[in-house]
C-alpha cells in the first residue's frame, strides 16, 4: 500500500510538473488586471480617448497608442500636431505598467509622468498642461467625475495624469497561448513553436527579454556586437545624461503582442518580424541564424499575443460654452 501511494504521488507530480514551470522559466505569465478603483479607471478611460487634451482637438492618447492595433500606431514614427513627424517609434501601451520606466530613454519614472509628456509636447499634442486642465475643468460632467474620485473641486494635471495612468494599468494581455503552455496546457503550442522557444533561450534572447512582459525591465545598448545603422537622430539615454557611454542605450521593449506592434525598433525601420529577429541575433548576440531557425523563433514570438483589452468605447461628455475651441490648423 505504501509503495502504491508513493508511485501514485510520483505519477501525479510528473503529470503536474508544469505547475513549477513558471518558476523555472525566464518568462512568466501575464496576470489579469486587478481593478481597485473602477470609477478612477473609467475616468482615465474617458481622458485616454479624449482628443480635447490636444490643441487640434484631434489627437488623443489612443491616436499613437491605438488599442485596436496592439497599443501602438503601426507607423515608424507617429504623426503629431500639424502633421509633424515624431522623433521616435511609439512603444505599445499594452503591459506598459510592467516597464521599469517609460519612454525609450526612460525619462519618465512611471505611467503618470509619461501621460503628461505628450500633452505639452509641441510636436505631439501641441497643448500645455494649463490649457488641458482648463478644458477638462470647463466640462461639467468631468468636474463631477473628478469631485467623486478625488474628493476635491480642483482639477490639476496631476489628477488628470493619475486617472489616465490608472486606466493604462488595466491594459494587460493575459492568456496568450504561450501563457497557457506555461500553465500546463502542452497542446497550446505546436512543436515548431516549442522549438522556437528553445532556440530563443539557447540563442541568448532571454538575457534581455525576460519576465512577464518579456522585456521592459532593463536598458541595453542597441548594437552590442556590431553597430546599428539608422538615420533616426535619437541617442537613447545619452540624450538625458550627455554621456557617450549611454549612446544608443534604450529600454528593452516588451515582446508581448509583438506580431501586432510593427514596425520594429526605436526607429521603426523593420516591418517584418523575421527581419527584426535576424538583426537582433546578429547585432546583439553575434549569432547568424539560419532561415529555419528564424522561422521557428518568429513562430514562438507570435504565441505571445494575449487577450486584447475589450470594452465599450467611452462616451465623452460634451463641451460647454466655456470650453476653448480646437485649433487644428494652427
Amino acid at each position: 500500500m505504501h509503495k502504491s501511494l508513493i508511485l501514485a504521488a510520483g505519477l501525479l507530480l510528473a503529470g503536474n510538473a508544469w505547475a513549477l514551470k513558471p518558476n523555472n522559466e525566464p518568462i512568466q505569465p501575464v496576470e489579469p488586471a486587478q481593478i481597485a478603483e473602477p470609477a478612477k479607471v473609467e475616468l482615465g478611460k474617458q481622458l485616454y480617448f479624449d482628443p480635447r487634451l490636444s490643441k487640434s482637438g484631434v489627437i488623443s492618447c489612443n491616436s499613437c497608442h491605438n488599442l485596436s492595433t496592439g497599443g501602438s500606431d503601426n507607423l515608424p514614427t507617429s504623426v503629431g500636431h500639424n502633421w509633424q513627424q515624431g522623433p521616435i517609434n511609439s512603444p505599445t501601451v499594452l503591459n506598459s505598467s510592467m516597464n521599469v520606466a517609460q519612454f525609450w530613454d526612460g525619462r519618465a519614472k512611471d505611467l503618470q509622468e509619461q501621460a503628461g509628456g505628450p500633452i505639452a509636447n509641441p510636436k505631439e499634442m501641441g497643448f500645455s498642461h494649463q490649457q488641458a486642465v482648463a478644458v477638462v475643468a470647463s466640462i461639467p460632467q468631468y468636474r463631477e467625475a473628478f469631485r467623486k474620485v478625488y474628493k476635491s473641486d480642483t482639477i490639476t494635471v496631476a489628477t488628470i495624469t493619475d486617472a489616465i495612468a490608472e486606466f493604462e494599468k488595466t491594459l494587460v494581455t493575459p492568456n496568450s497561448r504561450f501563457d497557457q503552455w506555461l500553465k500546463g496546457d502542452q497542446q497550446a503550442l505546436t512543436q515548431t513553436e516549442q522549438d522556437g522557444y528553445r532556440l530563443f533561450k539557447d540563442t541568448g534572447c532571454t538575457a534581455c527579454h525576460n519576465g512577464p512582459a518579456v522585456g521592459g525591465n532593463s536598458f541595453q545598448k542597441m548594437g552590442l556586437v556590431a553597430p546599428y545603422k539608422t538615420d533616426n537622430p535619437a541617442q537613447g539615454v545619452a540624450g538625458l545624461t550627455g554621456k557617450d557611454v549611454d549612446r544608443f542605450k534604450f529600454k528593452v521593449p516588451t515582446l508581448r503582442n509583438v506580431e501586432l506592434t510593427y514596425p520594429y525598433f526605436h526607429d521603426g525601420a523593420y516591418w517584418k518580424l523575421e527581419e527584426a529577429v535576424d538583426v537582433m541575433a546578429r547585432l546583439q548576440l553575434g549569432r547568424e541564424l539560419r532561415p529555419d531557425e528564424i522561422g521557428k523563433i518568429t513562430a514562438f514570438l507570435k504565441t505571445l499575443t494575449g487577450e486584447q483589452p475589450s470594452f465599450p468605447l467611452p462616451i465623452l461628455p460634451p463641451s460647454s460654452n466655456a470650453t476653448s475651441r480646437p485649433q487644428p490648423f494652427n
